[in-house]
């Protein structure tokens, strides 16, 4: 009876219980924790929660939105709420709906961005580069190249609705998330070009619509993949610019050309559809045959030249003159010109014409063979002088050329060349003339006859009459009598006594007789030489007149020899 009366006075064990879990609960509900609430009243704009422990919380309607869906709050929902304080100056405990979202992201946020899947999140603001994104409570910035494949000028269709994203960087620490739609967009159409290309075949011919034209090309829309349209598969002839043939949102038929199943590259043709020009075309324009056709383009090697619509022909710069040299093919031709042509080559399997534009033309070099036959004089000034020779200028642009060895009969052509300089005006007798190699081989030495020729055929030992020309230390120079030959003497041929080896006792205009040592018509040499003249004479007096063994001394012999001579005078 004791027992039950205390009972009666005192707590239960079942409350005591009850105060005792009441007592951890209230541990629980720590400040700065994400806690669970029961939702009590609704009142205006305010939501009252009991987050348990006889404390409400006060938590605005808009905290609970989620941009793109409509607020469905009730009372009677449980919800999580982040506890900020436990009591305030009016006993209510500090409520948060945004934090407690914002930290329930960022847990799932992470698992996803571990796990590399998408999230959804909702695009509410513009900043400066990109724009925010809702995630479920935690904010991340979209860059403005990470919203779409392509450069998007209105996001205001996007704004506002549910858009799968992708998370590129997170750092929980700084509070920083940075999603994308593009990666999102990306891994979508690339599945979606596997499947497109996987019924594709090369070869296959269909229609596509053009999206985008650049100078190289155009894009066409497949239905799903884009191919390019390269502007040398357009057509078969020359097309400077893709809209010369096609403009954005024309529908065209294409044909397939290439399929790269690593890049998913797709190579599209229009002109493939076409008969090719090419075929047959040595028939066409067999080689020697002149045509006309339209300069389409010039280069610094050449010309091309249009024979008929996806035909073309290459002028090189070395076919388009006969004597223009080295010049550019623009003050030759000029685009759009109509020119005639004569087909030097034709390669169907590189698709290549050579053409020549001075073929049609007259060859000059022929023309001046024609009027200008070996042995003719002709006369032009000096265009050029080099190691080997001199370029006159012609009659019809062409230049002929004197060698070193063609100057001068007597001087060397490395001393004779010093004698000339460009802008003279001279005289040349032409030699030869090669049309195909485009030469003209001139002498000017030849204008005049070979002084060689004057004196005959010398052999040695031929007595000679020499003038004296020129007196050196050395020797003296002579000219052959009756002609325009000249040599030298050396000073060792002067006379066979070596006392009279001097060549001041000569004086320029003198003449005197010499031996004849070297005649070579070839090589144009002529040595001739006063001692070996008198020691032939010598020799010759002592066979005809005695001889020192016979007791006479050599002056009797030269006595009788003089003797002789003056009597056969």
């Amino acid at each position: 009876m004791a027992i039950e009366t205390s009972r009666e006075m005192n707590p239960s064990v079942d409350d005591f219980a009850a105060l005792l879990n009441e007592s951890f609960e209230k541990e629980d509900l720590y400040e700065g924790s994400v806690v669970k609430g029961r939702i009590v009243a609704i009142e205006k704009d305010l939501a009252v929660i009991d987050v348990g422990m006889k404390m409400e919380g006060r938590v605005p309607l808009k905290e609970f939105g989620v941009p793109g869906k409509p607020n469905e709050l009730k009372v009677g929902d449980t919800v999580e709420v982040y506890l900020e304080r436990v009591e305030n100056a009016l006993g209510e405990a500090v409520l948060s709906r945004d934090k407690a979202r914002r930290e329930e992201s960022w847990i799932k946020l992470e698992v996803k961005f571990n796990n590399k899947e998408q999230v959804s999140g909702v695009i509410f603001n513009k900043v400066k580069g990109g724009f925010t994104v809702d995630l479920d409570g935690a904010v991340a910035f979209l860059p403005g190249s990470q919203v779409d494949v392509r450069p998007v000028r209105d996001i205001g269709p996007l704004m506002h609705s549910p858009q799968p994203f992708k998370i590129l960087k997170m750092d929980r620490r700084r509070g920083n998330i940075v999603v994308s739609r593009r990666e999102v967009l990306e891994a979508t159409r690339a599945e979606q070009r596997t499947e497109i290309v996987a019924r594709l075949a090369e070869g296959q011919i269909t229609d596509g619509l053009v999206k985008n034209i650049t100078d190289y090309g155009a894009f066409v829309d497949l239905g799903g993949i884009d191919g390019l349209l390269h502007v040398t598969d357009m057509a078969w002839r020359r097309v400077n610019h893709p809209s010369e043939i096609v403009n954005v949102g024309d529908t065209i038929k294409v044909q397939i050309i290439r399929i790269n199943p690593d890049t998913q590259r797709i190579s599209l043709g229009m002109k493939q559809l076409q008969n090719d020009p090419w075929q047959g075309i040595e028939a066409k324009y067999p080689v020697g045959a002149k045509i006309s056709g339209n300069v389409t383009n010039i280069a610094d090697y050449g010309a091309f030249v249009e024979l008929e619509p996806g035909v073309e022909g290459l002028i090189h710069v070395s076919e388009m003159s006969w004597t223009k040299k080295n010049v550019h093919p623009g003050k030759i031709v000029s685009t759009s010109q109509k020119v005639d042509v004569q087909i030097l080559e034709v390669d169907s399997n590189k698709r290549r014409i050579s053409l020549g534009l001075k073929q049609t033309q007259e060859n000059p070099w022929d023309d001046f063979l024609t009027k200008h036959p070996r042995g003719t004089i002709v006369e032009g000034p000096i265009r050029n002088i080099t190691e080997f020779g001199l370029f006159i200028g012609l009659d019809g642009g062409v230049d002929g050329m004197v060698h070193l060895s063609d100057l001068d009969w007597n001087k060397a052509g490395d001393e004779a060349i010093k004698d000339y300089k460009k802008g003279d005006n001279v005289k040349a007798a032409v030699l030869d003339v090669d049309s195909s190699k485009e030469r003209i081989s001139l002498g000017i030495k030849q204008v005049g006859a070979d002084p060689l020729q004057a004196v005959g055929n010398l052999k040695k030992g031929d007595r000679v009459t020499c003038e004296i020309v020129a007196v050196q230390e050395a020797g003296i120079e002579v000219k052959i009598a009756g002609s325009d030959a000249t040599t030298f003497v050396k000073r060792a041929d002067l006379s066979r006594d070596r006392a009279e080896q001097r060549p001041e006792r000569f004086t320029v205009g003198n003449k005197v007789d010499a031996a004849v040592t070297q005649f070579d018509r070839t090589s144009r040499k002529v040595t001739v030489s006063i001692k070996a003249l008198e020691l032939a004479e010598e020799k010759q007096a002592v066979a005809q007149y005695g001889s020192s063994d016979s007791g006479a001394s050599l002056g009797d012999i030269f006595k009788a020899a003089l003797k002789k001579k003056d009597g056969d005078n």
